[in-house]
């Protein structure tokens, strides 16, 4: 038997002030994509929005629904109409933000499992690391690629 260590590396930033020009545009991004959350049973509103290699900028927000497995979380609202509308262009950021009321989190909002999952299959897709920024009233979080919050992603190979 040997131990293993794996090691994550990620920034964290008091502000947005703290962020690159473009890092700081996509955090305002999500946080205005919480708008469009249909939360009427969590109330809890999440915004995702998504740097595509072309520059353009797609947001998505989480849909619940009665049947609550048929709800869809922001990132992957994001992503997959990131996927439909730009097929052949990588993602290169994504960032999300939540919160209640329209007030965000103290703490940075994460990702589930499942969108973990998602953004890895994304991020192999395009052949480049893709960035996640998740953003909270008291700090921010950006780790460089999606390995450094799924450490041993699932691959069918």
């Amino acid at each position: 038997m040997a131990d293993k260590k794996i090691d994550i590396t990620y920034h964290e930033y008091a502000s947005l002030d703290e962020l690159s020009e473009q890092d700081r545009q996509l955090a305002n991004e999500a946080i205005l994509a919480m708008k469009g959350a249909y939360a009427p049973y969590s109330h809890f509103h999440v915004g995702a929005a998504i740097r595509m290699s072309n520059g353009k900028i797609v947001r998505g927000a989480n849909q619940e629904n009665a049947a609550f497995p048929s709800g869809l979380c922001a990132e992957r609202t994001a992503m997959f109409s990131a996927g439909a509308q730009y097929p052949d262009k990588g993602m290169e950021s994504l960032a999300l933000a939540g919160g209640v009321m329209g007030r965000l989190t103290k703490e940075p909002a994460t990702p589930c499992g499942a969108c973990r999952q998602v953004m890895a299959q994304y991020q192999a897709k395009s052949g480049k690391p893709m960035s996640i920024i998740m953003v909270g009233s008291s700090k921010i979080w950006k780790f460089d690629r999606v390995d450094d919050i799924l450490p041993l992603i699932f691959d069918s190979i």
